[in-house]
């Protein structure tokens, strides 16, 4: 079955790369028993990849049971995922089958799954790695034959770190790992969406069908959707009923909906070109913001030294003037030159600034009009790592914080803690 064919069967509207790419995975692991593991935002649709790894199987014909981890006592969900027997505990009056003995055969959906406790985890790792389950308050030993379909939203690395999640049962349930993009990487992806869902709840309310003004599209496309595409679906339906006219400004949805504002960063809608990655694009900002603030740093520090050289001397009112001419100067970097030697002992020292990006070496007796400018040698991944390093520095560790600073996510920026070995 093709990836279009695919679409249309489960009501998947978009075009982008990666969509397209976690389609393609979820087709091609669906004849296996492999176990999956489904990462993505909240809001994405994990739970309509689930169904197409069921549907798509072996198993189709078999029970499919979609568990909300988060939402089950922590005290009862041994009980509802492996059942109990009468008298297991306060209130148990009978003997019930738990969901992996009812679903044997079939496939069990795991949402939320960072949400497991510690001692169900060790439980379902059991079942994944030979089939076997004990129910509540017994001792005999019950085979299952079920495939485990998991999703989250959260990072389970970092909870394995932090001791709440098993690293077992990690690589055990991510065999074959889907990553679903958020609606704010799918480009275009977007308007269709809209499209959609206000065409058809105009249809079903007997509404006018209203349209997007160009202004108003940027605006969709430069929004965060924070809550993806239920949170689209929930603004085009609020748009159609509270609009006054047929085509949608800008200012229109701003009044309706006030929560949607642009982003501090321009949007790169997806062209179709490349593979539709959030991460990568939010890694490519953080560099093009690398190489701007060193090379504006560099720039400004060469024409304070040559003003120097040529002036001979300056005073701390003369120095706090030039920090304040230059509007685009970052402030605390120069007046670390306030303590740069005068012209009464320039010529007799060797003085040395080093910056991020490059040195600067005054030498003995040298002609002050023929300075030598030394670059250092900086790949891209260095750059990157010293902007991690500063904005970990900065918040004292807290990744949130870091991560909003950088404007990448909070996976993107442990991966990266990771692979450059950063000791916060």
């Amino acid at each position: 079955m093709d990836i279009q064919t695919i679409k249309q069967r489960f009501s998947i509207i978009g075009n982008a790369p990666a969509l397209n790419y976690a389609i393609s995975i979820a087709e091609r692991v669906a004849p296996t028993n492999l176990s999956v593991l489904i990462q993505g935002e909240s809001g994405v649709g994990k739970d309509v990849f689930s169904r197409i790894i069921h549907s798509l199987s072996p198993r189709k014909h078999n029970k499919f049971i979609a568990i909300n981890c988060g939402a089950i006592p922590e005290g009862t969900i041994d009980s509802e995922l492996f059942g109990h027997e009468k008298g297991a505990f306060t209130g148990a009056l009978g003997k019930r089958e738990g969901y992996f003995e009812t679903a044997n055969g079939g496939t069990i959906f795991l949402d939320e799954i960072g949400e497991l406790p510690l001692g169900t985890q060790a439980r379902l790792l059991r079942v994944l790695e030979n089939g076997e389950f004990i129910k509540v308050g017994s001792s005999k030993v019950q085979k299952t034959d079920v495939r485990i379909v998991a999703a989250t939203n959260k990072d389970l690395l970092k909870k394995i770190d932090s001791g709440k999640f098993r690293e077992d049962l990690y690589y055990r349930l991510s065999t074959v790992p889907i990553e679903i993009p958020a609606l704010r990487d799918r480009g275009l992806d977007i308007e269709l969406l809209f499209r959609k869902f206000s065409s058809d709840f105009s249809e079903k309310n007997r509404i006018p069908l209203v349209s997007l003004s160009k202004d108003a599209q940027d605006l969709l496309y430069t929004y965060d959707w924070p809550g993806n595409v239920r949170q689209l679906k929930n603004a085009a339906e609020q748009i159609v009923i509270l609009s006054n006219s047929e085509e949608v400004s800008a200012a229109d949805i701003l009044k309706i909906i006030p929560s949607i504002q642009r982003r501090n960063l321009p949007k790169m809608v997806d062209s179709g070109n490349g593979s539709g990655s959030g991460d990568s694009f939010s890694e490519r900002e953080i560099l093009y913001k690398i190489m701007f603030d060193l090379k504006k740093d560099m720039n400004d520090l060469k024409q304070f030294v040559l003003q120097m050289a040529k002036t001979g001397n300056y005073s701390s009112e003369q120095l706090n003037d030039i920090i304040s001419e230059d509007h685009n100067t970052s402030a605390p970097n120069l007046r670390e030159l306030q303590n740069f030697p005068t012209s009464n002992s320039f010529n007799k020292t060797q003085y040395v600034q080093e910056k991020e990006d490059s040195h600067i070496i005054m030498t003995k007796n040298e002609d002050l009009h023929h300075t030598e400018e030394v670059e250092e040698t900086l790949s891209l991944a260095d750059m990157e790592k010293r902007m991690i390093i500063k904005a970990l520095e900065k918040f004292k560790g807290k990744r949130k914080k870091a991560a909003n600073e950088l404007q990448i996510s909070e996976r993107t920026l442990y991966r990266k803690i990771k692979e450059y070995n950063i000791s916060i």
